[in-house]
């Protein structure tokens, strides 16, 4: 059975992982929602205007107030930027199963903080909530992500064709990634 705590803090050596903040939305808007290299590999089309992102962390921050919602804005240490989002959702009861997603802005690809925050929240995620699998899914087209979730453990568990249309009106096929519990126990020595 999982157990929920919310969205707490947490750090890691170059990040801190936090709650979305209505004060946030600019942020949210300039460093990924509002551009199509990162929305391209999401179901949701990019932001045309700031209202629209006004209106989406209004959404996230009232759903703070259940303890099931687990979402997190990366946050970089060194300039307190808010770079980045992260979430595990869709949990399974039956089975202690969940999926985690992320968009990172752009600007901070290919510097590891995808893999850093993606490493945190599943560690929290096993050791905290007590979570049997979290799986995972990225564009085929968006090969970058597999890397990030094979680096914390994940491994590939197969390929669902035309799994999602994006915004424009393209199918795209997914690959589907997980890690289980007893894996991640093994690799980090518990």
């Amino acid at each position: 059975m999982n157990i929920f705590v919310g969205s707490p803090k947490i750090e890691t050596k170059r990040l801190i992982l936090r709650r979305i903040e209505h004060s946030d939305a600019q942020s949210v808007f300039d460093n990924w929602i509002s551009d199509e290299r990162v929305t391209d590999n999401r179901v949701n089309a990019a932001h045309k205007s700031l209202s629209e992102t006004v209106e989406r962390v209004a959404k996230i921050v009232s759903n703070y107030k259940t303890e099931e919602f687990c979402y997190w804005g990366i946050e970089l240490k060194a300039t307190g930027e808010l770079v980045g989002e992260m979430d595990l959702y869709d949990f399974d009861s039956s089975t202690g199963n969940c999926e985690v997603s992320y968009s990172l802005g752009y600007n901070w690809w290919n510097q590891g903080y995808g893999t850093e925050a993606l490493r945190a929240i599943v560690e929290f995620g096993f050791r905290h909530m007590n979570i049997h699998k979290i799986s995972a899914t990225h564009n085929t087209d968006n090969p970058a992500s597999g890397r990030i979730m094979s680096k914390v453990g994940m491994k590939q568990e197969g390929t669902i064709r035309d799994m999602i249309r994006n915004s424009k009106n393209e199918y795209k096929d997914c690959a589907v990634w997980g890690i289980l519990r007893e894996e991640y126990n093994e690799m980090a020595g518990n």
